[in-house]
């Protein structure tokens, strides 16, 4: 074996990638603009990004499958064309189980899907997407942390914990957290936590010391005017 191909990292399953996802792109089509989500994720992932949340609160089932459909084609044809890593990307849906199991028996390359707090059940989720899948969980409460530990382990691999500020992609969030409430319940919770809401690339030191899994962020990435850039510059961030 030669020395590059002795360098090269092993593949994880999801499932452990899920456990550390740094930098989280959650895509927005109406933020995304004329340059659609299609394509700010192919220069997000091109810019280090490891975990994509396709996110689409108010297209049709089909519409939203077609999505997924895409995201999933342009993410495999980035993990081909760069060798750096895109193979490792995880392609999440959101809300959506039924869509994610379409895509994937469809043989798209997407690896789970994130719930929010009306959506199913997560041991619901569980029992429907199997062992393999990454299941993620909307979660800002104590409740919400108790509901967590009486779940049989494994059953949800992180939370998406926040909003950390005010954001407009939520209008209905809840209060913000802020670095230091975010900070107090990443210690308490039995799971790794994605902090969300409002983060910007100033705030990303600042998340990972307080125990952060990962930032995801949406207009930090889907409303700039060079996604890559800003791709770039958040990993940096996150990395440093």
């Amino acid at each position: 074996m030669n020395s590059a191909a002795g360098s090269l990292s092993p593949v994880l399953r999801p499932r452990d990638l899920a456990l550390n996802t740094g930098i989280y792109l959650v895509t927005d089509t109406a933020q995304c603009g004329a340059r659609g989500v299609v394509d700010t994720v192919r220069a997000a992932v091109a810019g280090g990004i490891r975990t994509v949340q396709i996110r689409e609160k108010h297209a049709s089932a089909a519409d939203f499958y077609a999505l997924v459909l895409a995201v999933a084609q342009a993410v495999s044809d980035q993990a081909v064309g760069d060798q750096t890593g895109g193979d490792q990307t995880l392609v999440l849906v959101d809300d959506r189980v039924d869509l994610y199991l379409a895509a994937r028996a469809a043989g798209a390359r997407v690896h789970g899907v994130h719930v929010g707090q009306s959506d199913l059940p997560a041991a619901a989720v569980r029992a429907i997407v199997g062992p393999d899948a990454v299941v993620g969980l909307t979660a800002n409460t104590a409740a919400h942390l108790d509901a967590v530990r009486a779940l049989t382990p494994g059953t949800v691999d992180h939370l998406g914990a926040g909003v950390i500020r005010p954001t407009s992609t939520k209008p209905d969030h809840p209060a913000p957290l802020g670095v230091d409430g975010f900070q107090a319940f990443a210690a308490a919770s039995p799971v790794p936590c994605v902090a969300i809401g409002g983060i910007e690339l100033a705030d990303i030191p600042a998340l990972r010391a307080a125990g952060a899994s990962g930032a995801a962020v949406v207009s930090a990435i889907c409303t700039a005017a060079d996604p890559l850039r800003s791709a770039r510059e958040l990993v940096a961030a996150w990395n440093a």
